[in-house]
């Protein structure tokens, strides 16, 4: 909003600043006085010694609460700023805001644009500053306020990595997962653990493809945020990156899980070193508010080869090869690993009827129907896991939506015609 604000002060053409407010409004969902909104969002993402203080702990009126006072003075008079006719819109913008992609956020700082608009009315501007104070210590400030979920971008020209909100995610929850209750226990009973300061473990998450532990981790970012997790998606060439990217949030007033996603190591690739390397600490602690996650096929991460035991040695006993210590070494730093195995037959059609029966559409369908199309299906593509089971119930669901069709068996898929699968 750094233009809005310009353009306010005078220093800009209002044009392009209005193509910004319409832009956020269409991100955000706003709708209404845009230019409060535009405002309110300034607050709430401006990352300065009041914000990161306020986030911290509650409001005191000390030297930073008297310096703020002055900046909140001049909020108050661009609140009340009477904007140029032709800019009418943006004082009462409307729109269909369904299916924002930053909707969440936009919600919250709706709430603070109105709160501070009343301030304003009252010409109260030490109330705008409690009503801001108390936003950075409920949701945070900069970024990191504006979601749950983030993914790491590197910083240009030397400068430290940035993180960004990944928008427009279905939230998720552990409950949609359908089963694995063992797990979702395990996995609530160390992040709790964690929110609450007490000592909890690295995890890794391991099993077959399509088994829901990437969406265990998301679901966590959803059910926790409000507690102050934040979750952090890397990928394995971003692993240079952590050690700058703990210095800059260690201090922050939240808890952090760094999500690994999809982490093995074909041979040849040394990356893993580096991870261990920085999951041991180095010449740093991991900061205390910091656990990694990774979710792997693989239950050690690293490919294990015949050739790694060719430096077995004999001195009576048969001892380990130094090379598959190494390598099994990674896995060892995960304290919790909880396994994900493919559902069986009855756990599959579980899943089938509890995903479809979240649906208005599954109005009058029989068990028999469902079971057997459920079946053929897993079958056609050779895999029966949750992610078969969601595959197959949009496909079953789209076609109860369309018109009759000659047959009510499912699309064939020439890719998978003729594969065998377990049944």
């Amino acid at each position: 909003m750094a233009q809005v604000l310009e353009a306010a002060a005078g220093r800009a053409d209002w044009a392009p600043a209005l193509r910004s407010l319409v832009e956020a409004a269409v991100a955000y969902g706003w709708e209404g006085d845009l230019w409060h909104a535009a405002l309110a969002e300034s607050l709430a993402k401006s990352v300065n010694p009041f914000s990161l203080a306020s986030e911290r702990r509650d409001a005191a009126e000390d030297s930073l609460w008297r310096l703020a006072q002055d900046d909140m003075a001049h909020y108050l008079r661009w609140f009340d700023l009477r904007l140029p006719a032709a800019l009418a819109v943006a004082r009462d913008f409307t729109h269909d805001p369904s299916g924002a992609p930053k909707a969440e956020a936009g919600r919250r700082l709706k709430r603070l644009a109105r709160s501070l608009a009343k301030a304003v009315s009252a010409n109260d501007a030490e109330a705008m500053l409690r009503q801001v104070a108390a936003f950075h210590h409920d949701y945070g400030t900069g970024e990191l306020g504006q979601g749950e979920l983030f993914r790491v971008v590197a910083g240009e020209g030397g400068f430290a990595p940035e993180l960004v909100a990944v928008e427009g995610q279905r939230p998720v929850a552990l409950d949609d997962l359908v089963g694995y209750e063992r797990q979702k226990r395990l996995l609530r009973e160390n992040t709790e653990a964690f929110l609450a300061g007490h000592r909890a473990n690295n995890v890794l998450l391991y099993g077959d493809a399509g088994t829901g532990k990437s969406t265990s981790v998301q679901a966590l970012a959803t059910e926790y945020a409000v507690q102050g997790l934040r979750v952090i998606e890397l990928t394995k060439r971003q692993f240079a990156l952590i050690p700058t990217l703990l210095d800059a949030i260690k201090r922050r007033n939240y808890r952090f899980a760094l999500l690994l996603d999809d982490l093995s190591f074909e041979e040849g690739e040394v990356e893993y070193k580096t991870l261990k390397q920085v999951m041991e600490g180095g010449g740093e602690a991991t900061p205390e508010n910091v656990l990694f996650f990774a979710t792997s096929n693989r239950r050690h991460l690293v490919k294990e080869t015949w050739a790694d035991r060719s430096d077995l040695e004999h001195s009576g006993d048969v001892h380990r090869s130094d090379t598959m210590e190494e390598k099994l070494s990674l896995a060892g730093r995960f304290g919790l690993q909880i396994y994900y195995p493919n559902p069986t037959f009855e756990e599959y059609h579980a899943i089938v009827r509890a995903l479809v029966g979240r649906s208005e559409l599954a109005e009058g369908v029989s068990e028999e129907e469902l079971r057997a199309q459920a079946a053929t299906w897993q079958v056609r593509r050779g895999n029966r896991s949750g992610r078969t089971a969601r595959q197959f119930v949009s496909d079953f669901l789209s076609r109860r939506s369309e018109p009759p069709a000659a047959s009510d068996s499912p699309r064939e898929d020439p890719t998978t015609e003729g594969q065998a699968g377990p049944c």
